[in-house]
């Protein structure tokens, strides 16, 4: 399942606000155990639980957008829709506040 978020901020700072809503989902959602690991500046890989169902990803910031590429097992396929609607919100309200100026 791909997803991509526009953006239109610095690579460094349209990092800085995928790691902030990255970890704000983590928190949100923390009974799914949310696992995040930076593999260079511009991919992370992620790793989550649901149902007993482990569900893993990436997350590649790119020059104008961050690009999702999640592994949905065929049983949570019900709830991709929803998890990509979070997700995308929380990367747009990071995405925003960098804007802003609010990420140091």
């Amino acid at each position: 399942m791909k997803h991509s978020v526009p953006h239109d901020l610095p690579i460094p700072l349209a990092k800085k606000a995928a790691d902030a809503a990255l970890k704000s989902y983590s928190e949100r959602f923390a009974e799914y155990d949310p696992q995040i690991a930076w593999i260079n500046e511009q991919l992370a890989e992620v790793t989550f639980r649901v149902k007993g169902l482990s569900m893993k990803g990436s997350f590649e910031i790119r020059d104008s957008a961050v690009d999702m590429d999640m592994e949905v097992p065929l049983l949570l396929r019900p709830f991709k829709n929803k998890a990509l609607e979070v997700i995308e919100e929380q990367i747009t309200k990071w995405i925003d506040k960098a804007r802003r100026g609010e990420l140091a």
